[in-house]
């Protein structure tokens, strides 16, 4: 689940051998830049190929006026091709941005999926009638048939829906929120998944592909972690049914927080040790904030953000190797593990072990 190394990729400019070894990245480009973004290659077995050129999502940039928190877009987009490999094989098929679903067929779905809202609604009538269905995204993924032909050979579908209602009584009115309910939210979900099925299935050369669907719960807007993908389908190509749902136990837990020390206490004191130990390093250190990943209630990644004041590059690296000796002190391997420290709200530094790794890659971004 390497979901956040691509922001770092360019010039590598290996540094003086020291302990631990240490790169430091410019955002310069470079000659071969290109060879180094070719579309067609797959860096691991867990990664979905890409072709040239590149076709962007025909709805592109609606999903940012659908949902409103920036960590829920990057989820569903990354989620959403992770549960697509238990079905769509990434050593055989290409990825591809949705090509069928433009914006005017999914704010159509929107506007007759949801209650249409009157002006003059009360706060109770809005609370027994909440929009909950907001977005739709699109995947393609594709066969090669020839030496440089493909075909469509399955579709994913991800239907974000809302966990928390915000609206305002009147219009411009005072703000109010209604918590959506987990089975009512789903009841949605599967409605909407079934008349997009129906409506895709209506499509020329759609008929028999097999998609699948999967269905997004989102977080607050004003939340520091994701949602999480509740349930997921498979419906092979011919059918215009769903028949059964797979639920997916997956959650994100922000840390520090009473649910996260609740929940996974272990995890807590952990991280609230790292904190300690950092602040007594660093005196201009402002917090820490993490965000474990969770499946069936086992750690898969560590997310975590360490935001500083530095004064210069030399200050940095002697913090960041500090830190990288905490890690290997405090935080076992067999999870995920990504530290960014931040400065004036720009990365400034990366540490990151891969779950198995038995030493983390340090980088100073610059």
């Amino acid at each position: 689940m390497k979901r956040t190394m691509i922001w770092f990729l360019g010039t590598l400019l290996i540094l003086a051998s020291c302990a631990p070894n240490m790169e430091e990245e410019t955002s310069q480009k470079t000659d071969n830049e290109q060879e180094v973004s070719v579309l067609s290659s797959q860096s691991s077995k867990e990664t979905y190929r890409m072709i040239a050129p590149y076709k962007t999502n025909v709805a592109r940039g609606l999903i940012t006026n659908q949902i409103s928190n920036r960590v829920d877009i990057d989820e569903i987009e990354e989620g959403l091709k992770h549960h697509s490999q238990d079905v769509f094989d990434p050593s055989e098929l290409y990825f591809q941005e949705g090509q069928y679903l433009t914006e005017d067929i999914i704010l159509s779905w929107i506007t007759d999926l949801n209650p249409a809202r009157e002006d003059d609604w009360d706060v109770e009538t809005h609370r027994k009638n909440p929009r909950i269905f907001s977005h739709v995204l699109e995947h393609n993924y594709l066969r090669q048939v020839g030496d440089k032909e493909v075909e469509l050979a399955g579709i994913s579908i991800g239907i974000a829906l809302k966990s928390v209602y915000h609206f305002r009584v009147p219009v411009n009115g005072d703000p109010y929120s209604e918590e959506i309910e987990m089975n009512a939210m789903l009841e949605k979900g599967y409605e909407v998944a079934q008349v997009v099925l129906e409506n895709m299935r209506e499509t020329e050369g759609l008929s028999d592909i097999p998609f699948m669907f999967t269905l997004y719960r989102e977080e607050d807007p004003y939340s520091p972690v994701p949602g999480n993908f509740v349930a997921k389908t498979s419906v092979p190509g011919g059918s215009n049914s769903i028949e059964d749902w797979e639920t997916i136990n997956e959650e994100h837990i922000l840390f520090p927080s009473s649910e996260g020390e609740k929940k996974y206490p272990e995890e807590h004191e952990i991280l609230k040790h790292f904190g300690n130990e950092i602040a007594q390093y660093f005196p201009n250190y402002v917090g820490i904030v993490g965000d474990g990943f969770y499946v069936d209630e086992e750690l898969q990644s560590l997310k975590i953000e360490i935001p500083i004041e530095t004064s210069g590059k030399t200050e940095l690296i002697g913090f960041m190797q500090y830190a990288y000796g905490l890690v290997q002190d405090v935080y076992e391997n067999y999870y995920e593990l990504e530290i960014n420290i931040t400065s004036g709200g720009k990365v400034v530094g990366l540490i990151y072990r891969e779950a198995g790794g038995d030493s983390p890659e340090v980088h100073v971004i610059h």
